[in-house]
């Protein structure tokens, strides 16, 4: 059937005469994002690893609370020679530039292949995103990493998180904007509109809260410590370098049977606990480190860490002979650092309802009153399929400080997200009312 009648585009009137003109006439109306053409261009040499570091730069330029990471510490992560997940996965990354050239966002994909096809969906993770408030240029970075993963037989991503442990640059910070702890994610609040109106969805919470270690714990608490302390064949050492093997044995020995049970848990990797140690040296006190002991055999542990971030503050991501003088000074002479971070605390299963716990948490707290110089405890983070540690941190007196999100984002839309832990539902299921709560 043919076609008769006049064109009825609303430019037609307008419209030049011959085809090419008609063509650049309608490509130049095209409705465009506030960017522009953007340019996505893969991180492969020294001066697209320069720009992936300055896109967080740029980002937080006006932003006073946030902290910049130390380059090299970036650097290692996207590193075969430094970062043992290599030799178990892989991963690649990109920066943004608007059509003027100018740096406007970035983001990394990765595989750990030992947890990738333990989940319903093959599942991979993104993480060091950072972006203007900008949906176009956050989705080209979103749609990018979900391309690599998909080419690589994933069916979800897993964001934001890190390659590596999940005690460092793990989840979206939602609530709670101050001072970002050491290795904790710092991140704009709308950065959870883009990730949420891009289809990620809620897949568990992570809870951090502070401890006034300038008071006492709670009575109870402290009575049952105490007692803990002189219980027989109970005993608790802190970390000693010229003993580092022995504690990184007696440290995954712990952490392999405490996680056991966890969702696609793996088992925790010595060399890794090893760098992690030899790098941290220079701000690690091994007396904020502590074991317990059950008639010698290993039961708990924790890892607290002096909060690095109020020094690295001041250095602007470099590592150079200036920067090494600042760091000096800052924590030897200024001494700023009067906070710390909790990064890990583990107890084996059998040791879980032993009070074990308490005696480490006074066996810190009797260090920490000894130094007089550390005025709060950041407790991280805890997820909500661990309520015991979550009562535990209530149990000293800690409150709420900030929140987490691990977000999952399924690339079959047609399929729904399942969690197999009835708490994390249940707590996937407030967030989700509270959304709506906020909207109304």
């Amino acid at each position: 059937m043919g076609y008769s009648g006049q064109c009825k585009c609303p430019l037609d009137s307008k419209l030049p005469s011959s085809g090419i003109s008609q063509l650049l006439f309608l490509f130049l109306s095209l409705p465009k994002s506030r960017e522009g053409i953007m340019q996505l261009i893969e991180v492969t040499d020294k001066k697209t690893r320069k720009d992936f570091l300055d896109v967080a730069r740029i980002i937080y330029k006006n932003d006073k609370t946030w902290v910049c990471p130390l380059d090299i510490e970036i650097n290692n992560i996207f590193d075969p020679k430094e970062n043992t997940f290599y030799s178990h996965g892989d991963a690649c990354r990109w920066i943004l530039k608007d059509n003027s050239g100018n740096l406007i966002g970035r983001v990394a994909a990765f595989i750990n292949e030992k947890k990738a096809n333990t989940f319903d969906q093959p599942t991979g993770g993104m993480g060091f995103f950072e972006c203007i408030d900008n949906q176009d240029a956050a989705f080209k970075l979103f749609d990018q990493a979900k391309k690599w993963l998909s080419d690589r037989k994933m069916e979800a991503m897993d964001g934001p998180i890190n390659f590596g442990e999940n005690d460092v640059f793990w989840g979206l910070l939602v609530d709670g904007f101050t001072h970002p702890g050491y290795g904790m994610q710092y991140n704009p609040p709308y950065y959870q509109a883009l990730f949420e109106a891009y289809g990620f969805e809620f897949y568990f919470e992570q809870v951090s809260n502070h401890l006034d270690m300038t008071k006492p714990f709670p009575e109870r608490f402290a009575k049952i410590a105490n007692w803990v302390m002189k219980k027989p064949g109970y005993e608790f050492k802190h970390l000693d370098y010229s003993e580092t093997e022995k504690f990184v044995k007696d440290f995954v020995e712990i952490y392999n049977d405490g996680w056991q049970f966890h969702e696609n848990f793996s088992p925790m990797d010595p060399q890794n606990l090893r760098n992690q140690l030899e790098k941290a040296r220079d701000i690690i006190d091994p007396r904020l480190i502590w074991f317990a002991y059950v008639n010698e055999e290993p039961a708990a542990f924790i890892i607290m860490f002096p909060d690095a971030n109020q020094v690295i503050k001041h250095m602007n991501g470099k590592l150079n002979w200036w920067s090494k003088l600042k760091f000096f000074y800052y924590k030897n002479i200024a001494k700023v650092i009067d906070r710390g971070r909790v990064v890990i605390m583990g107890c084996k299963v059998k040791y879980q309802k032993s009070g074990v716990e308490s005696g480490i948490f006074i066996s810190v707290k009797n260090v920490l009153d000894e130094l007089n110089k550390y005025k709060e405890m950041e407790l991280s983070w805890v997820g909500d399929f661990n309520p015991k540690m979550r009562q535990l941190h209530e149990s000293v007196g800690a409150v709420f400080a900030k929140k987490h999100i691990t977000y999952r984002k399924l690339f079959d839309e047609s399929k729904s997200l399942e969690r197999s832990s009835i708490i994390a539902k249940d707590t996937r299921e407030q967030h989700l009312n509270q959304n709506e709560s906020d909207a109304k």
